[in-house]
């Protein structure tokens, strides 16, 4: 993030990239510039002879002012170049230049990666971005010659998941390839970026050294509690304090500055005032310190000038290539023995176990902690992000993707930066664990200050249907995310909605099966009630016979004793009981909440809490044993000419606005997607000739938006038989508006009888492309049962969508109709995602009425706004957001 002066003419600022590299340190990729010429000839002087060789097809030991001077001028469309910069030094050159012209679809790449950085996946990185200029610039195929002997060169293509083809040509290797994504470059990409983004964290949580700057003798002061917190909890590397103004603590040595160190710092811990946290990081990139955790609070949530510190942090961290988790953190924990790491507030180490934690703010780190230990619930790793100025649980979830020490992951969101990176690692995270999230509000409410995050224009459903969509439990506070949390750690998953119920008490069984049943769950027969008086045994028996029913899947155990406290030989007999069964089983105990000791029977003061714990784990038990589906890419699709309509409407209408009919029925016709013709029509007579030409029954109907769904009125005449007919039906229509001083009638084609829906999208600030279905007119607009999903999208996921609105009987042949096609409707809500997902100037799209039939479907109106491409925070090329 190197400050430079004046920016060249149509410099791109908006290709500017914080990247991870394979070691996980960040780097930086920028275009580059003209002042980068001194930096390229010491990159060029510190490469050997062979790799100069295999760059240029020639022994250069010097570049010419006239090269240097070539490289570093570019136009950044025909020719484009840019650098990866590793502590603001030239680490990488990639660049493309365009073969026959400003207009050639094809040009020729190549790279420059130092040696002294090779085998850090910048070869990779620089592809991956250039590609995706390429494609929003127009080209469409790389090609670049190779000596035979570079296979490293050879490799960055091959390893890309792109389609290469190669040809040997007078001594040179000729490659060549569209760089179109693929479904292989896509997962390679993704690939990628989970890999270095778990190394970035596992730095962070997985430190040899530790240092904590603003340690102190004040036994008030945060400083000294984080220093004791570190020994305390045994952490089993060198542990260092630096103070400028102190020689020892506690005994232990103490530094005036982390250079004074003299040895590798792996993590530095900084308590110290707001003003002074720049200046620290600065020294801590100058003594090459690996990551840093800023517990200071008196940044971004402290207005203007707090965002500015913030702002300086973040340049002064990502220039020296540190991962940083703060301001304003509670720290992070590692449990794992060969760690033993507590570089946090909390006063005490928790329990090992396999629940991983993240939370924002300092405050709730203190109650998630102080919870988990209140239940006996063992935690793996724990972060607290802060002002989530770099880290945030997006991190954290590729670094529990491959954690053998985490089963499931607790997440508290108090913002989300990057709902749609959240959404696809999530769903990856959610098929191979639970993630349990608590969020306190989406948009301008809830959002606290201090966190970067863009608001958005979609309704909290939207929000709730993208975490279904990735498989995540959604809870409504912490003391829920515990509930379920206690419950998914140590009780295998349900293999189905089938719950018994046993109790010694009527009045409690009655309350958890009637909570089941509010749940969605299925209670087969009455719950089993065994004597108020009952044993020990008799109880403990009737639990066995519950968990042994083959028509059972989860059983409810509640148990009130009949004198006050709880017998503890009840709670031993049934937790030996669930033990020794393949099925979970909560259990309710008066006064008890939590896990036994010692055991792994998750316990509740209330069946409700109890049943509403299961019902989670089972909604989330279907989700994993459903198929994933299949990502969907519709045949017949011209992206091309699509980008091409959009990038010349926006040259000539440069705030955009809404296409008219042809540029619509062009662009979604491009995407296979064909609108029927509604033909404007201004007279009787005119209206008759056109039913004439188009060919009876038609329709007539009003454009105007004021009356389209407006009940009251026949604004729309359907089944209009003759000439006569369209030009009565006409003058009516025409009269109707007439009254109100509007006016546009069209005629068009009659479409087959079946039911009218709605396929909408938006381009929102916050998630960006979101999909929406509905039956259009009182269900959607009055009711608001719409459906949304967040392309990419598979094929299970559309036929979720259609199958999740309310009206979707309707669909299927309701009151003895015709059922409609629902591999139509399915075909053209994939078109929609994938036009959605690839244009992200089309800020919104609507197909209304669309009418969905036994044959087919028939998009009988269609709007299309268009506006400059805003700027995902998920792009098609790796990169930390800013």
């Amino acid at each position: 993030m190197t400050d430079r002066g004046d920016l060249p003419p149509g410099y791109p600022k908006q290709w500017e990239a914080d990247v991870v590299l394979t070691d996980g340190s960040v780097a930086r990729v920028r275009p580059i510039v003209p002042e980068d010429t001194e930096g390229i000839h010491r990159f060029h002087a510190g490469q050997s002879q062979e790799s100069i060789y295999l760059r240029f097809f020639a022994p250069i030991p010097r570049l010419s002012d006239r090269d240097v001077h070539r490289f570093t001028h570019v136009d950044y469309d025909a020719r484009v170049a840019l650098v990866v910069l590793v502590r603001d030094e030239i680490a990488g050159i990639g660049r493309y230049d365009r073969l026959d012209g400003d207009e050639a679809s094809t040009a020729e790449v190549a790279f420059n990666v130092s040696d002294a950085h090779r085998g850090r996946g910048i070869g990779s990185v620089l592809l991956e971005h250039l590609a995706d200029i390429g494609r929003e610039r127009g080209v469409r195929r790389f090609v670049a010659d190779v000596l035979p002997r570079n296979r490293r060169m050879i490799g960055v293509f091959r390893d890309a998941g792109y389609e290469v083809a190669h040809s040997f040509d007078d001594g040179v290797i000729v490659v060549s390839f569209d760089i179109e994504p693929t479904e292989a470059s896509r997962v390679v990409r993704l690939a990628r970026e989970h890999r270095t983004e778990a190394v970035s964290v596992r730095r962070v949580l997985t430190p040899s050294s530790v240092a904590v700057i603003g340690a102190s003798r004040d036994d008030r002061s945060i400083g000294r509690a984080l220093l004791q917190h570190v020994h305390e909890a045994g952490f089993t590397g060198p542990v260092y304090a630096v103070n400028p103004r102190a020689e020892q603590i506690d005994g232990h040595l103490v530094h005036a500055r982390v250079s004074d160190i003299g040895a590798p710092v792996d993590l530095a811990v900084i308590a110290v005032p707001a003003a002074t946290v720049p200046a620290v990081v600065r020294e801590c990139a100058e003594a090459e310190v690996g990551a840093i955790i800023v517990v200071s609070a008196g940044f971004a949530e402290d207005g203007p000038e707090g965002q500015a510190r913030q702002d300086e942090l973040l340049r002064a961290a990502r220039g020296a290539g540190m991962r940083v988790l703060g301001p304003n953190s509670f720290g992070l924990i590692n449990t794992d023995p060969q760690h033993c790491l507590n570089a946090s507030l909390s006063p005490r180490m928790p329990v090992a176990g396999a629940l991983g934690l993240f939370a924002q703010s300092g405050a709730l780190g203190i109650a998630i902690l102080a919870s988990a230990e209140r239940r006996g619930l063992g935690i793996s790793t724990f972060a607290s992000a802060g002002n989530r100025v770099d880290i945030s649980g997006n991190d954290l979830m590729q670094y529990w993707l491959d954690d053998d020490a985490t089963g499931a992951v607790g997440l508290y969101l108090e913002s989300m930066g990057n709902p749609r990176k959240f959404s696809r690692i999530a769903r990856k995270l959610a098929a191979r664990k639970p993630v349990i999230v608590v969020k306190s509000g989406i948009g301008a409410f809830g959002t606290p200050p201090g966190h970067r995050v863009r608001l958005t224009r979609q309704r909290p459903e939207a929000f709730a249907a993208m975490l279904r969509q990735a498989g995540v439990i959604r809870v409504e506070n912490t003391h829920q995310l515990f509930d379920v949390a206690q419950l998914v750690v140590h009780q295998p998953l349900p293999a189905g909605p089938r719950v018994a119920v046993v109790t010694n008490s009527a009045a409690l069984g009655a309350l958890a099966a009637d909570a089941a049943q509010s749940w969605d769950l299925h209670v087969g027969q009455e719950p089993s009630t065994v004597s108020a008086l009952a044993g020990v045994e008799e109880f403990a028996g009737a639990v066995r016979d519950a968990l042994a029913d083959p028509a059972v899947d989860s059983v409810v155990a509640s148990f009130i004793p009949p004198l006050s406290g709880c017998d503890s030989e009840v709670v031993e007999a049934v937790t030996r009981v669930a033990a020794e069964a393949d099925k979970p089983c909560v259990a309710t105990f008066l006064g008890m909440r939590g896990l036994t000791s010692g055991s792994r029977l998750p316990t509740y003061s209330m069946p409700e809490d109890a049943v509403r714990a299961l019902a989670a784990a089972t909604r989330y038990a279907e989700w994993v044993a459903r198929p994933y589906g299949t990502r969907v890419r519709p045949e017949g699709i011209n992206r091309r000419k699509a980008h091409h309509l959009v990038e010349t409407y926006l040259s000539q209408h440069p705030e955009g606005g809404e296409l008219d009919g042809d540029l619509t029925s062009t662009l979604l016709g491009a995407y296979g997607i064909q609108v029927w013709p509604a033909y404007p029509v201004h007279s009787a007579q005119e209206a008759a000739q056109v039913a004439t030409r188009v060919g009876v029954p038609v329709v007539l109907k009003a454009t105007s938006e004021l009356v389209r769904h407006q009940a009251g009125h026949q604004w729309v005449h359907t089944r209009v038989h003759g000439a006569r007919a369209c030009a009565a039906a006409y003058t009516e229509l025409a009269a109707a508006l007439d009254e109100l001083g509007l006016e546009g009638i069209v005629v068009q084609d009659h479409a087959p009888q079946g039911v009218a829906v709605e396929v909408t999208s938006a381009e929102d600030p916050l998630f960006g492309p979101v999909v929406g279905f509905g039956i259009a007119g009182l269900p959607s607009e009055m009711l608001g049962d719409v459906a949304h999903r967040f392309p990419p999208l598979t094929d299970l996921d559309i036929t979720e969508m259609i199958a999740s609105v309310r009206a979707a009987p309707l669909l299927d042949g309701w009151r003895g109709a015709m059922p409609v096609d629902h591999g139509a409707l399915a075909d053209l809500i994939a078109r929609v995602a994938v036009l959605a997902d690839e244009l992200p100037e089309i800020a919104h799209l609507q197909l209304n009425p669309v009418q969905a039939h036994p044959d087919g479907v028939a998009v009988l109106g269609a709007q299309v706004r268009v506006a400059p491409e805003p700027g995902r925070t998920d792009t098609g090329r790796r990169a930390l957001s800013d």
